[in-house]
């Protein structure tokens, strides 16, 4: 049963993610600033999803507790590009 909700959390996540890293680009002036921001998500995700799937047994739960905590790092960049979407703000 953990599993199947890990599987579910990790899907989700994983769409929060690639939103957040899909909508950078709208929202960020400049290339490389939006290259930057994407970078550190991702070094921060990999970062707190490995310290994550420490805390677990078994090599498909540390996959899915990696995602989960890559995933999670993206969400409130995902908030926020979200309400600059819904607000129709410009890149900054």
């Amino acid at each position: 049963m953990v599993e199947i909700l890990m599987v579910l959390v990790a899907g989700l996540l994983l769409a929060v993610a690639l939103y957040a890293q899909l909508e950078i680009g709208h929202f960020t002036a400049g290339a490389i600033r939006a290259g930057v921001a994407r970078t550190i998500l991702i070094v921060v995700g990999i970062g707190f999803g490995l310290t994550t799937s420490a805390s677990v047994d078994g090599t498909p739960l540390k996959i899915l507790a990696l995602l989960i905590g890559f995933g999670t790092v993206h969400v409130p960049a995902a908030a926020i590009l979200f309400i600059k979407r819904q607000r129709g703000s410009r890149k900054s």
